[in-house]
């Protein structure tokens, strides 16, 4: 079964093409590593899954509609910029959000906060970015989503705290959901992913499972990604 589609999927700005005719499939129930150095398209990719950007050319769907109020239900985008309001609590953000998602688990995000020693009452403006970039990541696997984009979710945190934020994402999303992240760290997350997506200048350029590119190659992801896309 397919969570996302992409067709012929082309979007430019002005004269820069961001992405050009994507053609990928990401079935259900798998981790997906989209890599790529910056500028190259990931984030852009993201976005018009989510709906913020709409297509130039071709279409991108999620369980078969167009990003829109049906596919926003079933998927829970993690922006890679901060979008929250400085003078919320973490405590306030976890109300709005269980407020506004259906699918929001109040118990488990407060679970996680206590976990990490992040205060409830601590507004977003006293904390370090690290520490934000936590909150973001438990608001959005404290949801039972089918589609989790997640745009760098480990680039501001400390190397201590990647193995949980990473232990987090594969413990926290359901059964048959599908689990795409964007980044340029391929080492800390290799362990993690299922399938990877190397993409270059707007393009995919190579779509894998891990065990192949192990088998074939005789590489790690990260090994295969430094030879790809050396300077």
């Amino acid at each position: 079964m397919i969570i996302l589609s992409a067709k012929n999927l082309t979007k430019s700005f002005g004269k820069k093409i961001a992405l050009s005719n994507v053609n990928v499939e990401i079935p259900r129930g798998r981790i997906i590593g989209l890599l790529g150095p910056n500028g190259s398209g990931k984030s852009t990719f993201l976005k018009l899954a989510t709906g913020l950007l709409v297509p130039t050319e071709g279409e991108i769907t999620i369980d078969g509609a167009i990003p829109g109020v049906e596919t926003k239900a079933k998927t829970s985008y993690l922006a890679e910029r901060t979008y929250l309001n400085g003078w919320m609590r973490a405590e306030d953000i976890i109300a709005f959000f269980e407020d506004f998602y259906e699918d929001f688990n109040r118990i488990k995000a407060e679970n996680m906060l206590k976990e990490l020693n992040i205060n409830p009452s601590d507004r977003l403006k006293t904390m370090s970015k690290g520490t934000k970039e936590k909150v973001q990541l438990i608001l959005i696997m404290s949801r039972s989503a089918e589609l989790y984009l997640l745009d760098e979710p480990i680039g501001g945190v400390d190397p201590a705290a990647r193995d949980y934020i990473l232990n987090t994402i594969i413990t926290n999303y359901k059964e048959n959901a599908s689990v795409i992240i964007s980044t340029h760290l391929i080492a800390d997350i290799e362990q993690v992913l299922d399938d990877i997506v190397f993409i270059s200048k707007g393009e995919i350029t190579m779509t894998s499972t891990v065990d192949e590119i192990r088998e074939k190659y005789n590489k790690s992801v990260d090994g295969l990604f430094r030879e790809v896309f050396k300077c």
